[in-house]
């Protein structure tokens, strides 16, 4: 039997470690804005805090430019500097205007990629320019390359998404026929982690809600993607044995999330930890499964998903079960994510490293 130490499954737990932290890299130097996006959103939007409509004007550009953008532009820098956060930016513009959803994993795609195409030119041909032609062919190259993955990102990855999601809506539709309804936290919880949440949510869930609702005065359908609980239990994990990044956010996120019905805002912590979507699938799958047990239903959809919202649109008697599906969702979501994260004992030294892994101690220092 191999154990985890064993040197046959160094190099694939090592790459693992590096992507891991490649992730972490690009997203968390950007959870400020996450969390600014985050707040302004839970606040003006029409079914805020404060709704104004002048200030929910900045909603839409900035999850849907500024946040792509800027991940782009730190997936560039990470590979090749300014220059290839500038080259990356510029490719990321595609994906952006390619899809009607945020793109953030369309951006972590084409930043890298685009800088590692600069980083290819500027070795083979931008060092062999002479010095009076440098900045010329360096700013010409940029926008010559930025531009071309630009267009090759719009033609590629809008549709490549679109053929997704309609592969997504087919699936939860045959498991919901199927009545195995806590399997679809398999296909829910992941596609909402790549922000196709108000795809699924909206564009398969909520219409199969509505004509179960009108039949019988609920449907649990509005409960299966905006129960708020795998995301609750995530980041109160996260907020208590997360590396110190992670640990400064988590507490703000969480409101914002709980309270504020925002769940993007804790997407980018599962994205710099790959490996806690099992703890969003377990939470999901724990949740439906209570609602069931219950008889839970709401009686429309709740928007946002927030646990006040929940509440609003909970018909008389059901707030209990509806609670209670929260509740157990946190709870198991938790404890997975808790487990995944080592109690705070293994943190991630790639996050805090920018996605180095240091190599393994010989054994006479162990």
């Amino acid at each position: 039997m191999i154990n985890e130490d064993h040197p046959a499954k160094r190099p694939t737990r090592i790459t693992v470690q590096r992507l891991g932290g490649h992730l972490a890299s690009i997203v968390m130097p950007n959870i400020g804005a996450f969390i600014a996006w985050g707040l302004i959103t839970a606040l003006f939007i029409p079914d805020g805090w404060l709704p104004n409509p002048t200030f929910a004007q900045l909603v839409d550009p900035m999850v849907k430019v500024l946040l792509p953008v800027l991940i782009g532009y730190t997936g560039g820098r990470l590979v090749h500097g300014q220059r290839g956060g500038l080259v990356g930016s510029i490719a990321t513009i595609g994906v952006v205007v390619g899809t009607e959803i945020p793109m953030f994993f369309g951006a972590m795609i084409m930043g890298p990629l685009a800088a590692l195409c600069i980083k290819v030119f500027d070795r083979y041909v931008g060092s062999k320019v002479s010095s009076g032609f440098k900045m010329l062919v360096d700013n010409f190259s940029a926008g010559i390359i930025g531009g071309a993955l630009a267009i090759v990102s719009l033609l590629s990855i809008g549709p490549a998404v679109q053929t997704a999601t309609k592969a997504l809506g087919h699936g939860v539709q045959i498991v919901v026929d199927a009545h195995l309804l806590p399997l679809v936290a398999l296909l829910i919880e992941p596609a909402k982690i790549l922000f196709l949440n108000n795809a699924v949510n909206h564009g398969v869930l909520g219409p199969l809600g509505v004509q179960d609702a009108l039949a019988h005065g609920k449907a649990i359908h509005f409960l299966l993607e905006t129960n708020p609980g795998p995301g609750m239990g995530i980041l109160l994990a996260c907020a208590l044995f997360g590396d110190r990044t992670v640990r400064a956010t988590a507490p703000g996120a969480m409101v914002i999330h709980f309270i504020g019905g925002i769940h993007e805002i804790y997407f980018p912590y599962v994205l710099a930890a790959p490996r806690l979507v099992l703890a969003a699938i377990a939470g999901g799958a724990t949740g439906i499964f209570v609602f069931t047990l219950t008889g839970a239903g709401l009686i429309a959809t709740p928007s946002p998903g927030s646990i006040i919202s929940l509440m609003a649109v909970t018909p008389k008697g059901g707030h209990l079960s509806v609670i209670a599906g929260v509740a157990a969702a946190t709870v198991v979501s938790f404890v997975v994510a808790s487990a995944l994260l080592k109690f705070g004992k293994g943190r991630d030294d790639q996050v805090e490293t920018g996605g180095r892994v240091s190599a393994p101690a010989p054994a006479a220092a162990r």
